[in-house]
Formats: structure tokens, C-alpha cells, sequence
């Protein structure tokens, strides 16, 4: 699919605790298509195939019963991949060009758009940034996130901080680019996604 018969593929991205899902959510008021990897990705959980090669790669210490059927547990495998890069980069292979498939497959879904939105944590750490036209940063500071964090995942805050340095800074995330929410409190998404919005309707 070439750029000229297609919408404008816009990454929005940011650490986690950030907020993406309310910035997220604003575009969708705007009614621009919005495509959401982890969501996606927890899909092929359900699929056989996809079981088999997760028990490949990180055995049967991964694997529970469901009644008669195997499911993965996913608590086991994040607590792996989260304290070993090598697991985490292996089970990333596996997930995200399926998940990049099935984003154009959404894409071509939604031709008539102006753009549409893939939301990622990962944008940059897998590349994809390399494959869209623009990239949105939703930005906010670690502390605030960590509180957010605690209060929504009940993890401690070294689980938190472990998972975090797994992925590009916030900051470098921000100075990377093209558009940037700030996410705090007092400061409107709305009129900040609107602005974006009508940049990218004009590039469109």
C-alpha cells in the first residue's frame, strides 16, 4: 500500500502510566480510527498456534490448565521478560510483526480516514516509528506515573521502575517526536488533541 492511497499512519506512544488511553480516546471523539496493540496482541492468547509457540519459547512453567484446554499465564511470562531483555526481545519478535499485520489489515479497513492511530508503548523500541508517518508522544513525569501506577497495577514501585527500564526514557520519547501531549493535570488534552488534529488533517 502506497502513501498516496492510504491514510497517515500516526504512532501515538509514551511510558507507561502516561495517560495514552484518555489521550487515546480524544481522537476517538474526533472519530479518526484508532487501532490498539496491546489489545490486539492479547487476542492471540486465545489462538492455539500462538499457545504452542509461546510454550517453545519459554516452556511449560508458562502453561496452565483451563479446564481442558492450555492457556498461557501471562503474569509468568511479564515476570520473565521483564527481568531478562534477551526473553523480552524474543517474545517481541514473535508479537509484533503479527500485530503490524494486522494493523494494515485495519488500515486498508479504513482507507477513507485521514489518518489513523496506532498506539504503542513500544513505538520506537521495535521500530515501528520507521514504519509511520508521524509519531505522537504522550508525555508525563515518572513520579506522577509511579503514583498512577501503584494505584491502578498494585505493583511496588520496584516492579514498576523494572518495567520502565525497559523502555526508552519519557524524555527521549518526547524530544523524538513530532507531536507531544502533556498529559498533567489543569493542562487540556482536548485542545491539545485538537491542535494535533488539525495539523495532521492538513498534511492528510
Amino acid at each position: 500500500m502506497s502513501s498516496s492511497d492510504r491514510p497517515l499512519l500516526i504512532a501515538l506512544t509514551g511510558g507507561i502510566g502516561c495517560g495514552k488511553t484518555t489521550v487515546l480516546n480524544e481522537f476517538r471523539k474526533l472519530g479518526i480510527p484508532c487501532f490498539v496493540a496491546d489489545e490486539v496482541a492479547g487476542g492471540y492468547y486465545q489462538d492455539p498456534a500462538f499457545l504452542q509457540q509461546i510454550r517453545a519459547l519459554f516452556g511449560d512453567s508458562v502453561m496452565m490448565a483451563d479446564g481442558d484446554k492450555l492457556q498461557a499465564d501471562k503474569k509468568a511470562i511479564a515476570q520473565i521478560v521483564f527481568s531478562d531483555p534477551d526473553a523480552l526481545r524474543r517474545l517481541n519478535a514473535l508479537i509484533h510483526p503479527r500485530v503490524w499485520d494486522d494493523f494494515l489489515r485495519f488500515v486498508r479497513a479504513n482507507a477513507a480516514a485521514p489518518y489513523v492511530i496506532f498506539e504503542t508503548a513500544i513505538a520506537y523500541e521495535y521500530g515501528f516509528d520507521r514504519l509511520v508517518d508521524r509519531v505522537v508522544c504522550v508525555y508525563l513525569e515518572e513520579e506522577e506515573r509511579l503514583r498512577r501506577l501503584e494505584q491502578r497495577d498494585h505493583a511496588t514501585r520496584e516492579q514498576l521502575l523494572a518495567r520502565m527500564r525497559n523502555q526508552l526514557s519519557a524524555e527521549e520519547k518526547m524530544m523524538r517526536a513530532d507531536y507531544v501531549v502533556l498529559n498533567y493535570e489543569g493542562n487540556p488534552r482536548t485542545r491539545q488533541v485538537l491542535h494535533i488534529h488539525r495539523q495532521l488533517m492538513f498534511e492528510s
